[in-house]
């Protein structure tokens, strides 16, 4: 089996991963890779009510099944496919649904936190940061929960004032000092992009 390579993109919420990662998708299109989210691994609840679920601290380390996230991240490098949870953000909790993700070259993985456990970074070939201003991030946030997450405008601006914003601060920023490359979203993404690739093609020839 061929060296699989993982790349991990980390980042406050609304800093550009998925804009990064949809770049590097769109560049190795002709290659096998994948995506897989650490949003999808947040614990299911279901044994709360909607609203006890709306108010939990989601931007907190503990909301997420790291265990369950590396395990399937291990097995899906070693050449197996996983059923991946599918979570929904408009019910705050895990759906019912699957998603089969088959072995991939090359697999991106996406989420705040992402770098936060130890075991994550040492299967990662590169780990990246996109490093955004506060402001910018929490506008993105915004149009995006209210357009894609059935959100009002004042529980969007609530929940950034008592977990996003500390727990960033907190737990998100800190993982940066892990990064082997830090991407500025608000600058062009040509070079950083340059040099990711470069690396990737450079383990894949390997």
């Amino acid at each position: 089996m061929n060296k699989v390579i993982i790349v991990t993109i980390a980042g406050g919420s609304g800093s550009g991963k998925t804009t990064l990662a949809n770049k590097l998708l769109e560049i190795f299109k002709y290659e096998n890779i994948t995506r897989i989210k650490l949003d999808d691994y947040y614990k299911r609840r279901d044994e709360l009510t909607y609203l006890e679920r709306s108010k939990i601290n989601y931007d907190h380390p503990d909301s997420l099944d790291f265990d369950f996230f590396y395990n399937q991240i291990k097995s899906l490098s070693t050449g197996n496919k996983i059923e991946k949870p599918v979570y929904d953000f408009k019910v705050h909790n895990r759906s019912d649904k699957i998603e089969t993700i088959l072995p991939a070259d090359i697999i991106i993985l996406e989420g705040i936190l992402v770098l936060q456990d130890e075991r994550i970074r040492d299967l990662s070939d590169i780990k990246i940061y996109v490093d955004t201003d506060a402001d910018i991030r929490f506008i993105r946030r915004l149009k995006r929960d209210v357009r894609e997450r059935g959100r009002t405008l004042e529980s969007v601006i609530d929940q950034y004032l008592k977990t996003v914003r500390p727990m960033h601060e907190l737990y998100v920023e800190n993982t940066k000092k892990y990064a082997d490359i830090i991407v500025s979203s608000e600058k062009d993404y040509t070079s950083s992009l340059n040099i990711i690739e470069s690396k990737i093609r450079e383990i894949l020839k390997s």
